[in-house]
Order: C-alpha cells, then structure tokens, then sequence
C-alpha cells in the first residue's frame, strides 16, 4: 500500500510541476507583452480610469451627506461617512415593489427572447426555406425603427389588452423589442457550431430535436448566457417606456423609482439618487461576476477538446 502511494506521488509530480511551469511561463509572457507596448498599455489604463470616476462617484456621493456633497472644492472621500442615504432609499414604500417589478420584468424578458430568439436563430442558421432572407432583412430594419415611434401604438395595444400599470404588457413589450437583436447576436453562435456534429449525432441515431439538444445547444450556452444577460440589462435599465406604460406609484420599475426622490419644485435629494444607483448597480455587477468566465469561452472550444 505504501509503495503505491509513493509511486502514485512520485509520477502525479512531473505534471504538476510542468503545469505550474505552464502558468509561470504565461505570467512571464503576459507581463513580456504588457511593458513591450508601455504607450498602448498606459492609454488603455488611462481610458479604463476614465471609465471607473463616474461609477466611483456614485459610490463615493451615496455615503456623503447633504452638506458634502454641496461643498466646494468637492470631496474625493467621504469626510463624514453615513449610511442615511441608503436607510431613505431602502425605506422608501416604493423600493420593494419596484425591485419586485424589475425582477420579474427582467426574468420574463430572458426566458421569453432568449428562447424565442433561440429557436429563430436556428432556423435562419440551418434552414434553407423560402423567404429566409426576407426574415433577415426585416430583422435588421426592425432595429432601425425608433423606439419612439412605436409608443402611442403600443400604448394602444396595451390599453385594449387591460395590461397597462402592469409588469406583463411591459415584459411584453420588452420580448418583442429585443428578441429580433437577440436572434441576429445568437445566429452568429449557431453559425460557429459546425453543422457536421449535428449530422454525426444523427448518423448515430439521434434525432433532429435529440441532436440539437445533446449536442448544439450544450455549445451554444456561452451564446445564451451573453444574450440573456444583454436583454436582462435592457429589461433591468430601461427607462422611457416603462415610464409611459407604468403611471401609477405603487407599479414601477426601479429607473422609475429613482424619480421619486425629485419631486416638483423641491430640492433634489442627491445622496438618495446615488445611493438608489448603486443598489441598482449591485445585482449587475453581481451577474457578470457569475457568468464572465461563460462569456469569455468559445462555444466551439469543448467539441474541439473533447
């Protein structure tokens, strides 16, 4: 038993060694690359501080008081850090409802458009039937409508639908506002997935429905995790037609809530806006945390590997 482990230890050693070589060699690689272009490297730092002073900003104004943050010269710290502002943002009566509309807005949107946008994007892709191309353009002069030309018809419709002050008919509208971008981005995903594993599948038995789902859309979840969080974000931070759908206080979606703390002729309260920003901000922040990696990988990378 002993001898075993020590000849289990002693031939697991080499490749641990050569993959910590491995990693070395590619640290020592990216720094190489980083000071051979000091120019390129310094402007592109440069650009991402640019960036980051808006969003830093807001966090830095929402733990500030009134009075700091009417200073001048203005502070670049909190000099009497509090946490007043967001205790009004969260006891606003208007918060929960709104965070509960967003949600379910942005849910709805992802699971309707990315699934209807899937199906669509698959029969552009690997379907020859007439009018295909016809459908395409559509799509694209679609996207070339403005949004605002399309409000008093929605309205419309969604008045004699009873689904005004109502997260469906927004969620309704959202679907069909994004599902033709959506389609367009996924086609290029189904277009990366050789057409040739989906016939080996059938070869092997599979059935049309059976290889899609066994094989392509395994490969296609990179492309479905970065449309899905595209549409949540619209869903999550749209602004102007949920604030022509949505008229009453008690139905609204966060964008819409963060107006309440400007009312009339009042003083705007600044540090409750900042405040509202980043509690909107934090569940953004928290999903590309969680999906970057799926993002980033290439769909057609597993079936090369594997």
């Amino acid at each position: 038993m002993a001898t075993a482990t020590t000849s289990s230890s002693v031939t697991s050693s080499p490749s641990v060694v050569s993959e910590q070589s491995a990693a070395a060699a590619a640290r020592a690689a990216r720094r190489k690359a980083f000071f051979a272009n000091p120019g390129s490297n310094f402007f592109g730092v440069l650009l991402a501080l640019v960036w980051l002073i808006p969003v830093y900003w807001m966090i830095n104004s929402a733990f500030q008081s009134e009075s700091e943050l009417m200073a001048w010269p203005p502070h670049l710290l909190p000099q009497d850090f509090t946490w007043n502002n967001f205790i009004t943002a969260f006891t606003n009566k208007n918060f929960w409802p709104a965070l509960g509309a967003s949600l379910t807005a942005g849910a709805l949107t992802v699971i309707f458009a990315s699934g209807g946008a899937l199906l669509a994007s698959f029969a552009l892709s690997r379907f020859r039937f007439r009018g295909r191309t016809m459908m395409i353009i559509a799509i694209l002069v679609v996207q070339m409508i403005p949004a605002e030309a399309l409000f008093i018809s929605q309205y419309r419709m969604l008045d004699g639908w009873g689904l005004l002050n109502s997260v469906i008919g927004l969620s309704v509208l959202y679907i069909g506002t994004i599902v033709p971008f959506i389609a367009w981005m996924m086609r290029g995903f189904v277009d990366g997935v050789p057409v040739e594993l989906e016939e080996a599948a059938m070869v092997d038995g599979c059935s049309r429905v059976g290889a899609f789902c066994r094989v392509t859309l395994p490969l296609l979840v990179p492309g479905i995790i970065s449309t899905s969080v595209f549409g949540f974000l619209f869903a999550w931070n749209e602004y102007t037609l949920a604030l022509i759908v949505l008229s009453k206080d008690s139905a609204v979606t966060l964008p819409i809530w963060l107006q309440s703390f400007q009312q009339g002729l009042k003083a705007t309260d600044w540090g409750a806006v900042m405040a509202g920003a980043t509690l909107i901000a934090i569940p953004v922040i928290i999903i590309f945390v969680l999906v970057q990696n799926k993002i980033s990988k290439g769909m057609v990378a597993g079936a090369v590997k594997g």
